[in-house]
């Protein structure tokens, strides 16, 4: 399967923090925001505001995705059970959380290859730049929007409401 026969997030599947394989089909309807995520970061505390965008808007159909990567400064260095534990007990985070993967490159999730295809970022350019590039997607599973690491989650919240 190619990225050029896909025609939205709903061909992918991802393997959740706990192991487990999830076809992102089960998020149909809804709106998601899709970020890659570190622990190590200086936007590390976007967790914060990712997890009350899942508690404001979780009801009326968001669901925020977080894909943790090390490919940025070897800011993602634990494993799945490590970085579960530092996302619950640091950040109270409840949404789902998938396993480490890389979102750039040759070894890229085919998600994120999908993503940043059809996202690209200033210039054109197609690689994430950096930790917390934010993918929103509307109900239809099409990519709207791609915003930059700097982009807090409580700045594209106006942009979230208009999809729900």
């Amino acid at each position: 399967m190619t990225t050029q026969t896909l025609t939205s997030i709903y061909d992918f599947s991802a393997t959740a923090i706990d192991g487990t394989s999830v076809d992102l089909s089960t998020y149909k309807d809804q709106v998601l925001l899709i970020v890659n995520t570190a622990s190590q970061c200086g936007f590390t505390p976007q967790y914060k505001g990712l997890q009350a965008l899942h508690e404001q808007y979780g009801d009326k159909g968001l669901v925020v995705l977080g894909f943790p990567c090390n490919q940025f400064g070897q800011q993602e260095p634990g494993n799945e059970s490590q970085i579960q534990s530092f996302c619950e007990t640091t950040f109270g985070v409840s949404f789902p959380m998938f396993q480490k993967i890389d979102v750039n490159g040759s070894n890229a999730h085919p998600l994120y290859q999908y993503l940043t295809k059809e996202a690209p970022g200033i210039l054109g350019t197609k690689n994430v730049k950096w930790n917390f590039t934010k993918f929103l997607i509307n109900r239809q599973g099409q990519v709207v929007k791609r915003y930059a690491p700097t982009a807090t989650p409580e700045a594209i919240a106006k942009d979230i409401q208009e999809l729900l």
